[in-house]
């Protein structure tokens, strides 16, 4: 119901509502969250940096001189910019929702950030042997699973670890 403007006509189709594709918004959505746990997961497993080294190296980043500019260095890819300046969307356009009084535009960011990532996804290995530009790429999946969560939870939908 939220991913339509209060002013439009709405039919609910409870298939695709019950639908586990990517034909179903929500589906979409909590999937890229998911995806991002379980490359975290996988990295730790493979003795590579997991969730919270990740988190602690962004803070470190962050409270460092040099900010968090030297943790993402690494990252040059065009899909890796996009993911980041969708991300950066992400305050402007709450407060915009809220101000206006459209909850339907999360819903929309959040899919057009699900698609960003599904496609950074298909395109690039995370779990890379350059540790420096592995990092970097985690540090990108942890900022996009946490706008993912909190967009998730302005909606009242749920961000599952595992589909």
């Amino acid at each position: 119901l939220i991913s339509r403007k209060a002013d439009t006509e709405f039919v609910f189709d409870v298939d695709l509502a019950l639908a586990q594709t990517d034909e179903n918004p929500v589906y979409y959505v909590q999937y890229a969250h998911a995806r991002i746990c379980s490359v975290l997961a996988q990295s730790k497993s493979q003795g590579g940096p997991g969730d919270d080294d990740v988190v602690h190296a962004l803070a470190a980043a962050v409270a460092s001189a040099q900010g968090p500019g030297a943790l993402l260095a690494p990252l040059a890819l065009p899909r890796e910019f996009a993911l980041a300046a969708r991300l950066a969307q992400f305050p402007e356009l709450v407060r915009q929702a809220c101000d206006e009084l459209a909850p339907h535009a999360i819903a929309f960011y959040l899919k057009d950030l699900a698609s960003d990532l599904h496609s950074y996804y298909n395109a690039e290995r995370f779990l890379v042997d350059d540790p420096a530009l592995r990092l970097a790429r985690l540090a990108l999946l942890v900022a996009t699973r946490q706008v993912l969560r909190n967009g998730l939870a302005l909606i009242g939908v749920s961000a599952p670890e595992r589909m």
